[in-house]
């Protein structure tokens, strides 16, 4: 009876042991979306990035954040159309530990409210972003942003040049660039086909930033990578998964930053941006084409522009440790050019 109890307390035992690589494999197999939100939670803890909500009124912002405000240098990053505060993680594993760190949900994106009536032009947006950041109570921070990011950037450094010591514009968008991709290209005929009703069912047209099927996926992840992602099949599943229910929103979203109030609103405001401007582009940008950085300099001539060649437009994930090297650069600089004070003449 010993020998069988030992027996049966080994095998539940052994049981144990396995529970964890069960539920992995079983997650990985047919919820494998949630193994992509349960990696970027365990990459977070191992950078020391914890995840916030700040709350105005009825709207909720929600944030991951290292170090703290006041002691150090204030970063604010803003990411691009579709994605969320953890596009930033290859980024942020190469910024020191010195700066404060702060990764914002975009309105309507992951943690952040979403709401039916919200204003998601770009100035709707920056007003959001606004508030956000005299509920954190930050000032004189650098802000950084990537395409969409980028342009809502741009323009709050136009609108409340007080909060900012300077600007990172990643690929952004809101430019009208002496060349066009064939991304835009293909928008522009969506547009034309709208406009002569060739299409009664919007809804129909494919947009190639919003993914409804595997092989649009890998197209898309082609059109923004410069090298291909040779990605698993259960890890596109994942990120497949993780995209499909928001999709409604994503096309109003692009819908309403393609408007004309909003599709030019970077270069309508570049001369109004006062604080040291950086630009870092992709050579080969097959989303937003890397002339509109000739657009920015010849606004602001005393801009600093950075072209990365065997880059594309995802430039946080194919060179973040060039991006943050890059804004590291361009801060110390800005220490030693104005002694301390970040603002620059306007």
């Amino acid at each position: 009876m010993e020998g069988g109890g030992a027996k049966v307390v080994m095998l539940t035992g052994s049981v144990l042991l396995l529970l964890p690589v069960i539920l992995f494999v079983t997650s990985f197999m047919f919820w494998p979306g949630l193994i992509i939100r349960m990696y970027n939670w365990f990459w977070r803890r191992r950078l020391g990035l914890s995840v916030r909500y700040s709350v105005v009124g009825s709207f909720r912002f929600c944030y991951s954040t290292r170090g703290t405000p006041g002691e150090a240098q204030s970063l604010l990053l803003l990411h691009g159309f579709s994605a969320n505060k953890d596009m930033w993680l290859p980024v942020v594993k190469f910024l020191p530990e010195q700066y404060h760190v702060v990764c914002l949900d975009l309105p309507g994106h992951d943690g952040t409210s979403r709401f039916q009536n919200e204003d998601y032009s770009i100035n709707g947006q920056v007003s959001r972003i606004h508030e956000f950041v005299h509920s954190l109570g930050l000032a004189q921070f650098h802000l950084i942003g990537t395409s969409m990011g980028g342009n809502l950037a741009g323009v709050y450094a136009a609108r409340f040049p007080k909060d900012l010591c300077s600007v990172t514009m990643v690929c952004p968008a809101g430019l009208e660039p002496p060349e066009d991709t064939d991304f835009v290209k293909s928008l522009r005929e969506i547009e034309v086909r709208r406009n002569q009703n060739l299409d009664q069912d919007q809804n129909k047209e494919s947009i190639a930033l919003i993914p409804s099927s595997i092989p649009q996926l890998q197209e898309m992840l082609e059109m923004c990578c410069y090298k291909p992602l040779n990605l698993p099949k259960q890890m596109m599943m994942g990120l497949l998964q993780n995209r499909l229910p928001h999709n409604p929103f994503y096309r109003h979203l692009f819908e309403c930053i393609s408007a004309e109030e909003s599709r030019y609103s970077l270069q309508k405001n570049l001369h109004r941006i006062s604080v040291p401007v950086q630009v870092v582009w992709g050579q080969q940008d097959r989303v937003l084409h890397v002339s509109g950085a000739s657009v920015i300099a010849a606004a602001l001539p005393h801009s600093q522009v950075a072209l990365l060649e065997n880059c594309g437009h995802s430039v946080a994930l194919e060179r973040p440790r060039k991006l943050a090297t890059l804004i590291c650069n361009f801060l110390s600089a800005q220490e030693v050019t104005h002694g301390g004070t970040h603002k620059k003449n306007s």
